[in-house]
C-alpha cells in the first residue's frame, strides 16, 4: 500500500486527526489522555516553529507522525535536525510507515543542507534501534544525556 508522507500545519484538516494520533502517543507511553490539550499543545508548538510535523497517509488515513526541532550546531556552524517523536498506530505497524517517515524526515533535512539527524530512544527499544539503525543511524559514544527536571509530572 501507497504510503505519502506529507508536512501537517494547523491550519490543515489533517492537523485534527495528528493531535489526536498524538494524544494515542502520549498515552502509549503513559500519560493520561487529554485530546484538546495535546491538541492545543501541538498546535501552539508547530505556530511557534518549535516543531514541525510531517503524517504518513495510506488511503486518506493518517497512520503516523513525526516531528522535528531544528537546532543550531555551533560548532560546525551549521544546523542540525532532531527528531523528536515518531509514532505509527498500531493496526500500522511494520508496514514501512515509520521507515517512510524517518526517511523524509531524513531527505528534507539534506535538502536544507542540515549537518546531521539525531535521535533518542530507550535502550530496550529494541524494534526502534534496529530500524533506525537499518536508516543509517548510529549511537553516539563519548556523551552522555543529562537532565534537570524544573517542574514535578
Amino acid at each position: 500500500m501507497l504510503t505519502t508522507v506529507a508536512p501537517v500545519t494547523p491550519g490543515q484538516d489533517a492537523f485534527a486527526q495528528v493531535a489526536a494520533l498524538f494524544d494515542d502517543y502520549r498515552v502509549h507511553y503513559g500519560q493520561a489522555p487529554s485530546a484538546r490539550r495535546t491538541r492545543a499543545w501541538l498546535h501552539d508548538q508547530v505556530a511557534q516553529r518549535r516543531l514541525a510535523v510531517a503524517a504518513a497517509v495510506r488511503a486518506d488515513q493518517i497512520c503516523g507522525f513525526i516531528t522535528t526541532a531544528i537546532t543550531p550546531a555551533s560548532l560546525l556552524l551549521g544546523a542540525a535536525w532532531l527528531i523528536r517523536d515518531l509514532y505509527v498506530h498500531p493496526r500500522h505497524r511494520r508496514s514501512g510507515v515509520a521507515k517512510a517517515l524517518l526517511q523524509h524526515v531524513v531527505d528534507e533535512a539534506r535538502a536544507a543542507g542540515a549537518l546531521r539527524v539525531s535521535l533518542q530512544t530507550e535502550v530496550d527499544n529494541t524494534p526502534a534501534r534496529t530500524l533506525y539503525a537499518e536508516v543509517g543511524f548510529r549511537p553516539v559514544s563519548g556523551l552522555e544525556l543529562l537532565n534537570l527536571t524544573l517542574a514535578a509530572d
